[in-house]
């Protein structure tokens, strides 16, 4: 069975919506006029590109959430956590 998405409007015009799993609390969006950025936020408010961010401004709540919802990209950046 497909897992369905949730949508909710992006208020800030540089990205598209933001959409996340049914299951998730991680949301995601892409920015307009960029390619290759994975680009998520936790409140729809702020928005944390992974290249630039992780871990360095992340909250260790925020870290936690990503370790568990999106083991991918931690173990992507592993080298980053000492």
């Amino acid at each position: 069975m497909k897992t369905k998405n949730i949508y909710a409007v992006c208020k800030n015009p540089q990205y598209e919506d933001f959409y996340r799993k049914k299951n998730s609390t991680i949301w995601h969006t892409s920015k307009i006029d960029a390619i290759g950025e994975v680009n998520i936020s936790f409140d729809k408010k702020k928005i944390y590109n992974l290249f630039k961010d992780y871990p360095y401004n992340m909250t260790k709540e925020e870290i936690e959430i990503l370790k568990k919802e999106e083991p991918y990209w931690v173990n992507f950046f592993s080298w980053r956590v000492k």
